[in-house]
């Protein structure tokens, strides 16, 4: 399969400065500092407890964030605004569980503003069409996360955050939802994704983010990251590699 992240990104757009989550003495997020580039797939990689699900919530505006600034454009964005470049889409919920898949995508179009020049192309490529009548309480795991990547797809925010998007897949399942992130990128969306298996980050992401402990670790594509690696004394070619040495 062709390599999302050999593919070129603009340079920084939307950034994060000083981010902090702290809950009583735990620091959940430690100063994370990192930037997001149009129209690249950026990948959040960290093991359990890293913090991930945290940051994404500070940056939606969902979780009230400690300290930190979020810029767009060079200029800082105000929690109550940021739905307007953000669109984050949590794990593990099932939405609206008693109405039927096809409810939830009309929803979306009308609540949310969603694009219906994609509605169509989006329920293909997710193989979304058997399921349409279907009550999103009686959805497997995996088709349940397929109906969430179709409403997150289907938002007109340009920056969507996907929390393990490939969580419950299989790998059949995993190539074509890989493959629409890849399409929906190349047409100007600007994905940020938490991943927790590092294959799945390493076949679609242009650049990484390391998170370990609430604390940046890395930013960087392959590349940069390897370097880094062996500017530290250890020796890393793959992902999986790079992020033993730098965590």
């Amino acid at each position: 399969m062709e390599q999302v992240r050999e593919r070129k990104a603009s340079p920084e757009w939307v950034r994060v400065a000083g981010m902090s989550k702290r809950y009583g003495s735990l620091d959940a997020l430690a100063g994370v500092e990192f930037s997001i580039r149009r129209q690249e797939i950026l990948g959040l990689i960290g093991p359990n407890g890293a913090g991930k699900t945290t940051l994404f919530e500070c940056m939606a505006g969902v979780l009230p964030p400690t300290a930190g600034v979020l810029f767009v454009d060079s200029q800082p964005i105000s929690l109550t605004n940021r739905s307007r470049t953000l669109f984050y889409l949590p794990d593990a919920i099932a939405p609206w569980p008693s109405q039927t898949v096809r409810w939830a995508l009309d929803f979306t179009m009308g609540f949310f503003g969603g694009r219906s020049d994609l509605l169509s192309d989006v329920i293909e490529g997710l193989s979304l069409t058997p399921l349409l009548m279907t009550p999103i309480g009686r959805l497997s795991k995996g088709q349940r996360k397929r109906v969430l990547l179709a409403i997150g797809l289907l938002t007109p925010q340009p920056v969507l955050l996907a929390d393990e998007p490939f969580e419950g897949l299989d790998l059949r399942q995993s190539r074509e939802v890989a493959n629409i992130l890849r399409a929906h990128a190349l047409s100007g969306r600007t994905l940020f994704l938490s991943i927790h298996q590092i294959a799945d980050a390493a076949r679609i992401c242009d650049r990484f983010i390391l998170l370990s402990g609430g604390r940046v670790c890395g930013e960087g594509t392959l590349e940069e990251l390897s370097s880094l690696a062996r500017s530290r004394g250890a020796p890393a070619s793959t992902l999986e590699e790079v992020f033993l040495a730098l965590t």
